[in-house]
């Protein structure tokens, strides 16, 4: 099994839409072949805020894929393609973690 954790930071103000676009294609990534979770996350509200904390432009997307062969099938799959051409006016940066259990 892989485990991704992919945290997106949007321009600033620009979080609601990357998340409004990020559910628009969250159906199509859930019937992807392989997929087993993905979800995105903010920080958790009622928490002090800390250096730990992602603030108000970036969240996270947690991900579980059967095969790593799946996880790299879905990063070029079109919807993909089709919707990091969508926002990438939005979007400040990316940073993609691959894990797998241990």
């Amino acid at each position: 099994m892989i485990h991704v954790v992919a945290v997106i930071t949007a321009k600033p103000g620009q979080r609601a839409k990357l998340l409004e676009a990020f559910a628009a294609n969250r159906a199509a990534v859930l019937a992807e072949e392989g997929c087993i979770e993905y979800g995105a996350t903010v920080d958790a509200q009622g928490i002090p805020t800390s250096k730990a904390s992602f603030g108000p432009d970036t969240f996270v997307v947690v991900e579980k894929w059967q095969t790593l062969a799946h996880l790299q099938a879905h990063a070029v799959a079109p919807h993909m393609k089709a919707h990091s051409e969508k926002t990438k006016e939005f979007t400040e940066s990316k940073l993609i973690h691959v894990l797998e259990p241990v």
